[in-house]
C-alpha cells in the first residue's frame, strides 16, 4: 500500500505501521490520521494478519505529538472535530481484535503518548521519552490522553503529569505502568518483532478472546467479569487450536495453530 506519511508493511504475519515523517519528528496530522485508519481498515480484511507492531521512522521520535503547524488555523469547531477523530482512530486501535504493541524508538509526547497508551502494551527505547506537554501551549490532550493515562496511574498522577507537562523517561514510564519493558535503542526492534512474531504463532482465536475479556472486565465489576472469563473459558474447548495445543502438550511436540474455533 502507497501512503505519503506512513510505511505499512506485512512480515510473515506481522503488520508493522511506521510512521514516517521524520522532519516533523512523525508528528500527527490530518492526513496521517487518515492514513492510520485506512491501514486499520486493511488489516481488518487480512485474516493472516495475527498482530500490529506500531514504531517511528528515524532515531528520534515515534510520535512527537500532534502537528502544532495546524492548530493555528482552527477555530473551536475545528479543533473539536479534530479531537473527536483522532479519539475515533485511536478507540479503533485500540478495538482490534489483533495484540497491538507500540514500538516507542523516541519521543511520545501529547498526541503520541496518546497513540502509544492505545496499544495493548507498550516497549520503549532506553532513549524514549514520555509525556503529555499540552497545557505548555495553552491547551489539554485531546486524543484521550487524560481518560487513559488516568486508567493507567490513577487520577493523582495522571493530573500531576498533564499539569506540570513533565516528561518521563522511559524507566520512569515503565515504573508507573505506562511502559511493559525497556530496552537497549539498539535491540528494541529486534526485541519487539520476537514477542510479535512469538504471539503471531499463539493461537488467534484465544488470543483474541484474552483481549476482549481483559479489555471489557476492567470496566465492570469482578463477578461479572469473571462470569465473561468462565464464559470464554468454555468456548476455548470447542477449538481446534484447544484439542492441538493440548495434544501437542501431551506428546511433547510444539503445537501448530491455525485459528479454527470449530471442531
Amino acid at each position: 500500500m502507497d501512503y505519503e506519511n506512513i510505511l505499512y508493511e506485512n512480515r510473515g504475519g506481522v503488520a508493522v505501521v511506521t510512521f514516517n515523517r521524520p522532519k516533523a519528528l512523525n508528528a500527527l496530522n490530518q492526513a496521517t490520521l487518515e492514513e492510520l485508519a485506512d491501514a486499520m481498515g486493511c488489516l481488518s480484511c487480512d485474516e493472516s494478519l495475527r498482530v500490529l507492531v506500531l514504531t517511528g521512522a528515524g532515531d528520534k521520535a515515534f510520535v512527537a505529538g500532534a502537528d502544532i503547524t495546524e492548530f493555528k488555523t482552527m477555530n473551536p469547531l475545528q479543533a473539536r472535530l479534530f479531537a473527536e477523530r483522532g479519539q475515533a482512530v485511536f478507540s479503533r486501535l485500540e478495538s482490534l481484535p489483533i495484540p497491538v504493541i507500540a514500538c516507542v524508538n523516541g519521543f511520545a509526547l501529547g498526541g503520541g503518548c496518546e497513540l502509544a497508551m492505545s496499544c495493548d502494551f507498550i516497549y520503549a527505547s532506553e532513549k524514549a521519552r514520555f509525556g503529555q506537554p499540552e497545557i505548555n501551549l495553552g491547551l489539554m490532550p485531546g486524543f484521550g490522553g487524560t481518560q487513559r493515562l488516568t486508567r493507567l496511574v490513577g487520577r493523582a498522577r495522571a493530573k500531576e503529569l498533564c499539569m506540570t507537562a513533565e516528561m518521563l523517561s522511559a524507566e520512569q514510564a515503565r515504573q508507573i505502568g505506562i511502559v511493559a519493558k525497556v530496552f537497549p535503542a539498539e535491540t528494541l526492534v529486534e526485541e519487539t518483532m520476537k514477542v510479535a512474531a512469538s504471539l503471531a504463532s499463539r493461537s488467534p482465536g484465544v488470543l483474541r478472546s484474552l483481549k476482549k475479556v481483559i479489555d471489557c472486565g476492567a470496566d465492570i465489576d469482578l463477578a461479572t467479569a469473571c462470569a465473561l472469563e468462565a464464559e470464554a473459558f468454555g468456548v476455548c474447548f470447542g477449538s481446534v487450536d484447544m484439542l492441538e495445543g493440548v495434544t501437542a502438550f501431551l506428546e511433547k511436540r510444539k503445537p501448530l495453530f491455525k485459528g479454527s474455533l470449530a471442531r
